[in-house]
């Protein structure tokens, strides 16, 4: 049975970074939608991508050279929901590089994330309290049995697992002194040699012991025992689930107004929620049952805003610049160069990845958008869609075929090459009247392929391709 290619389109744009025509050609034609969604959730079917040769090629530490390296694998890998999962954990765990204990420790959780994305959120939870970055980025290395520090726990209840209105101050202080002993060493010296990435340290000399009472129950816990109960929460399978919601299917109110406002498919998460309780939080339960619901397939029109990473992954999926590594993957993000900074276009369009800016990580949605970003996000995507030298520029233009025939029809084949995107009605009639002048225009200079290929730039600067 083949699949719908506009829905297989689809769910690799929301679980991964969207695919190359060649590589819808061979998931429509070989699998069911339903074997695609198993596929991706069980990435360890795929050989892992080898990143030796980028490792080699950007070394350094800078954050740009970090950051080019996450966007070499979002475009190249062949586990794509493994790097969305992390691009997931990576938003709703926020951790900074302008506070870290080293720059380049956020990266190593950032390989933390795809390792665990795909686990269940307890094993998530408690590998991201034993992470050095996390632990450092919200002092609780600074949490100690004679001086509490209230930080990590409070994030965690607040913003990591239950949200607000689910839990005590009470609960703040047991969870941060279950906490108390959890810390961080560096086993070798930083410099000369580069990084080592730091290792999680309990100290029980520095632990208190003592008897917690915690969302209703009493012991002697410590922080395994705490995200055992949080994990045990309906209130967590819900703030998780609508997470997932807005990551993956439509845009939702900014955190801090869930506590009062209801999510827009309450049945969604109803749904998701029943499915993170049953299975004790199995995130490929959970995201099986998402990208297989019916209200997952419905998203399909101008729900959700790319984030610039989405938006500058999809682009150089489909470009093929990157498909080696190569000179200015870099400068996407923020470089410095003798002493300044330059940002590059995904800060300008307002992310900055891995130097989110507060612990609630980005405002996402239509905060993405405003004046200045929107001019960027057009006009990157129209610049990399100009280039004809690309590989995968010059792939689409082979089977975008030429300007003969029906507008409406030539329209539709150049949505289809690129992606399979959806259009508004009324976008979709501005291109077509587009086309209607482009052939008009080549009857009167003869120029064909460059013709069809201002139709697939006029495709890429349209409002509508800035939605996933």
């Amino acid at each position: 049975m083949k699949s719908a290619r506009s829905l297989v389109a689809h769910l690799m744009r929301r679980a991964g970074f969207g695919a190359t025509p060649a590589e819808l050609d061979v998931l429509t034609s070989e699998k069911t939608y339903e074997e695609i969604v198993d596929d991706l959730i069980h990435p360890d079917r795929f050989p892992a991508l080898d990143t030796s040769y980028i490792d080699r090629y950007y070394g350094g530490e800078l954050v740009a050279i970090h950051v080019g390296k996450w966007l070499y694998r979002m475009v190249n890998t062949q586990r794509p929901l493994e790097e969305k999962m992390a691009l997931f954990l990576h938003h709703i765990f926020p951790v900074a590089w302008g506070k870290s204990e080293h720059g380049p420790s956020i990266y190593t959780e950032i390989d933390m994330f795809r390792h665990v994305g795909l686990t269940n959120m307890k094993t998530i939870l408690l590998e991201l309290s034993r992470d050095p970055a996390m632990i450092f980025w919200l002092d609780n290395n600074e949490n100690h049995k004679d001086e509490i520090n209230e930080n990590y726990g409070r994030e965690l209840l607040e913003l990591f697992s239950m949200g607000v209105g689910n839990y005590t101050e009470d609960d703040i202080k047991s969870a941060s002194r279950a906490f108390t002993g959890w810390t961080f060493r560096q086993p070798l010296s930083l410099y000369p040699v580069g990084h080592h990435p730091a290792e999680f340290e309990f100290l029980d000399d520095d632990h208190d012991d003592g008897p917690k009472t915690f969302l209703g129950q009493t012991g002697n816990f410590n922080g395994d025992d705490i995200i055992d109960i949080i994990v045990q929460q309906p209130a967590t399978a819900r703030f998780i689930s609508r997470h997932l919601y807005n990551f993956f299917v439509e845009d939702e109110l900014q955190v801090p107004s869930w506590a009062t406002e209801p999510p827009k498919n309450p049945a969604a998460i109803d749904h998701l929620s029943q499915v993170f309780m049953d299975t004790e939080g199995d995130m490929r339960a959970v995201l099986g049952a998402l990208f297989n619901s019916d209200f997952f397939k419905e998203a399909v029109n101008l729900r959700k805003v790319k984030s610039p990473t989405e938006l500058i992954a999809g682009v150089l999926k489909q470009t093929g610049e990157f498909r080696e590594p190569a000179p200015g993957l870099h400068e996407f993000g923020i470089t410095t160069l003798n002493g300044s900074t330059y940002e590059g276009p995904m800060a300008i369009m307002g992310q900055r990845l891995l130097n989110p800016p507060t612990v609630e990580g980005w405002h996402t949605g239509h905060e993405w958008i405003d004046s200045g970003t929107l001019s960027e996000r057009v006009g990157f995507a129209e610049r990399q869609f100009a280039d004809r030298s690309k590989p995968g520029i010059q792939d689409i233009l082979s089977r975008a075929g030429s300007l003969d025939g029906e507008s409406s029809q030539i329209v539709d084949r150049c949505l289809d090459v690129m992606g399979a995107i959806r259009v508004s009605e009324k976008t979709r009639e501005a291109l077509v009247a587009y086309t209607d002048d482009l052939k008009r225009m080549q009857r009167e200079n003869g120029e064909e392929t460059a013709g069809i290929h201002n139709l697939l730039q006029m495709i890429a600067s349209t409002v509508d391709y800035q939605f996933v």
